[in-house]
């Protein structure tokens, strides 16, 4: 199994690795852990730590129920994942700002603070519980018990579209559009993201690898290829307010915390972003009272899906969203404007 066939795994899954010269004396959850493939789908050092004493993973051959087991060079690892506990969401009223609905489809406008689908620490109060109510019978079924119709997500504190799938057929083409990631099928996913620093240019592209950090497990990191996912994103400066900037962010691949770990990479975090720009903080000092009300008022990362675009999966029409910013973030740029 691939990343393209699955987001997360919902079912079960089986996978085969190999142990390269280089990482000879790892330990058997770190090596797992490190796996491109199961960071992609979301499984924890301590689900891999869990899955090993359970007697899921074999080490040439045999059952290996400890997690420390040093590895070494040519070693074969072998992890069969069995499929979730069935959860089944709860329908919830809670309001969606729908930019889009059809008998298909159904783009949602998603508020700061939003959890897309359930997880750990948030089984409900989440789009999915939102869309359940709404949607109805229509999304049984569609992409699993646990993330029905969800074929992409954003992150909880960021806000902007999204396009859910209330069929299966819509849930197939849009899950195959957006594993090409825009390379051959129509799709653009753009952002704007008000970031720390001015670009000595006008537009770039950056093109990394992207893994688990390797000691802050919840974070991302750009690793070498071994470890990681190719991430390319492409950006263009909008506008200089002298100590910050806002700039466009176009994704050509759909990596967790892309956005904010590309642009910390190249020395520009969101304004915000407590997990990659806390050491830019200091910056906030040199604006005036309002902008620095308007960042502390914000209490997120400063980022918005601005644009989404796609062709429809069971019509073939190209269809194309704008989202305005938001309230907060409306603040924070005429703040920065008025402090530039």
């Amino acid at each position: 199994m691939t990343v393209k066939d699955m987001q997360q795994i919902d079912a079960a899954a089986h996978f085969d690795f190999l142990v390269a010269e280089e990482e000879a004396g790892a330990r058997l959850d770190r090596f797992l852990a490190e796996r491109p493939e199961l960071v992609e789908a979301h499984l924890s050092r301590s689900r891999i730590k869990a899955l090993i004493e359970e007697g899921r993973v074999a080490l040439r051959g045999a059952p290996a129920r400890d997690p420390a087991k040093r590895l070494g060079a040519g070693d074969a690892v072998a992890l069969d994942v069995p499929p979730p506990a069935p959860a089944e969401p709860q329908a919830e009223e809670i309001a969606l700002a729908i930019a889009y609905e059809d008998a298909h489809l159904i783009v949602i406008d998603k508020p700061a603070g939003l959890v897309v689908h359930p997880a750990s620490g948030h089984e409900s109060g989440t789009l999915v519980n939102a869309l359940i109510a709404h949607c109805g019978e229509s999304l049984s079924g569609v992409g699993g018990v646990k993330k029905p119709g969800i074929v992409h997500r954003i992150d909880k504190d960021t806000t902007g579209l999204l396009v859910i799938a209330k069929t299966d057929a819509a849930h197939h083409g849009l899950s195959k559009l957006f594993a090409d990631h825009g390379r051959t099928l129509s799709l653009t996913r753009e952002y704007l993201a008000f970031v720390w620093g001015v670009p000595d240019r006008a537009q770039g592209t950056i093109e990394t690898y992207l893994g688990r950090h390797n000691i802050q497990r919840e974070r991302m990191a750009v690793v070498p290829e071994s470890r990681g996912r190719e991430a390319i994103t492409h950006w263009e400066k909008i506008a200089d307010y002298g100590v910050a900037s806002l700039v466009r962010c176009q994704l050509e691949t759909g990596r967790t915390h892309q956005i904010r770990v590309h642009m910390a990479h190249i020395g520009h975090p969101l304004i915000g972003d407590a997990t990659y720009g806390a050491g830019f903080k200091t910056k906030a000092a040199k604006l005036p009272e309002t902008a620095r009300e308007a960042i502390e008022a914000l209490g997120r990362q400063a980022l918005h899906a601005a644009t989404l675009g796609f062709e429809h999966p069971i019509t073939g029409e190209e269809m194309m969203f704008e989202s305005e910013l938001p309230a907060d973030l409306k603040r924070l740029m005429e703040a920065l404007e008025a402090a530039a």
